[in-house]
């Protein structure tokens, strides 16, 4: 089968489209035949070497957490589900045409490959950190860099919790951000300032790593009301780096709940071949991205 892999930590250039042997799914594991593949800054930071705690690399690695497909091979102690079915979950080295899953659920009704590949680790981050920064029903979320796959998730999962959301994003995304929900405004020069304007905020999330955590500490007045997930600087702030994640089961559950409901939706921007996994991720690198960048197989 072919899958991406890389030899050895670097940039973009050191992702393979290489020939490789198929996995097989193990107790507790189903194996699918994957259709599309999530691109997450997890990611690149992973090959590039800088998160291997959680995520410990043996060397030549594929690449790749989330997916969607259809299960052709089903472990040992697996229930609730059969050769066949359409999933969409997490696993690893997901950028190949066949990856093992250790989280699943089926797809929900009318939700496309591609759009399913999208979610996994999405949703999961998303409502991971709105538990972790506290913030309730009534209050006021400020979420930095709020147009991508996390900030989408988080604001629509907020607004249905009742939770008010201030969200920042560049110029060409505010549209994007009102239709979500939020209350929208730029960042850049002066964007403290407007955020203040907009009212008072009870808690925030950094989503970007543009380097925001002290003014974020600034406008919620409590370092412990914020959380970060891309910057490794924020415990020097006293804020919690969020980057270990809690059950995944259990927010594909939730996210499959919300989607068929029609209360959670994020597009997909744009897909790539997995020849082209190197600049999905010099994309996904540069930011900007509006919704979910996916591989396509």
């Amino acid at each position: 089968m072919k899958r991406v892999s890389f030899a050895e930590f670097g940039g973009p250039d050191v992702l393979q489209l290489v020939d490789a042997e198929e996995p097989h799914a193990g107790p507790g594991q189903v194996r699918i035949a994957v259709r599309a593949a999530g691109v997450n800054p997890v990611d690149w930071r992973i090959r590039e070497g800088q998160i291997l705690g959680a995520h410990p690399v043996e060397l030549p690695s594929g690449v790749g957490l989330d997916a969607s497909g259809v299960v052709d091979e089903v472990g040992e102690g697996v229930e609730g589900v059969e050769v066949g079915d359409h999933v969409f979950g997490e696993g690893s080295s997901t950028y190949a045409e066949f990856a093992v899953l250790s989280a699943w659920a089926r797809m929900p009704g009318g939700l496309t490959f591609e759009e399913a590949a999208g979610y996994p680790s999405v949703v999961e981050t998303a409502l991971r950190i709105i538990r972790e920064v506290g913030v309730q029903p009534g209050q006021t979320l400020l979420v930095s860099g709020a147009s991508g796959g996390v900030g989408s998730a988080v604001l629509q999962i907020a607004r249905e919790r009742g939770i008010t959301v201030f969200g920042t994003a560049g110029a060409a995304n505010q549209d994007y951000l009102r239709s979500l929900g939020a209350v929208a405004t730029t960042y850049g020069e002066g964007w403290v300032e407007r955020v203040r304007r907009l009212g008072h905020v009870d808690a925030a999330l950094d989503l970007a790593g543009s380097g925001v955590i002290r003014e974020l500490v600034e406008l919620t007045e409590d370092p412990r009301k914020v959380v970060s997930i891309a910057d490794l600087d924020a415990p020097e702030f006293g804020v919690r780096f969020s980057g270990v994640a809690g059950s995944v089961p259990e927010a594909l559950a939730e996210a499959a709940g919300l989607i068929s409901r029609g209360k959670l939706h994020i597009p997909v921007e744009k897909s790539y071949t997995l020849a082209e996994a190197a600049a999905a991720h010099i994309d996904s690198q540069a930011g900007h991205t509006r919704g979910r960048r996916v591989v396509v197989i």
